[in-house]
């Protein structure tokens, strides 16, 4: 939970920065974009799921 709350900091962070510069924020800009994030992460894990799953 620790790596959770400190990475929803560092990006506040860097979100705050980038929006202080007038850069564009360096994430994906809408949900479908952030769903394909989620999509590969869950994807992973299901892999390694199965993995120990059927091959141990």
């Amino acid at each position: 939970m620790n790596e959770v709350v400190l990475s929803l900091l560092a990006g506040g962070a860097v979100g705050l920065l980038f929006a202080f510069l007038k850069l564009p924020i360096p994430a994906p800009p809408v949900l479908s974009g952030i769903m394909g994030i989620v999509g590969v992460y869950l994807g992973a894990q299901a892999y390694y799921w199965l993995l120990a799953r059927f091959f141990s």
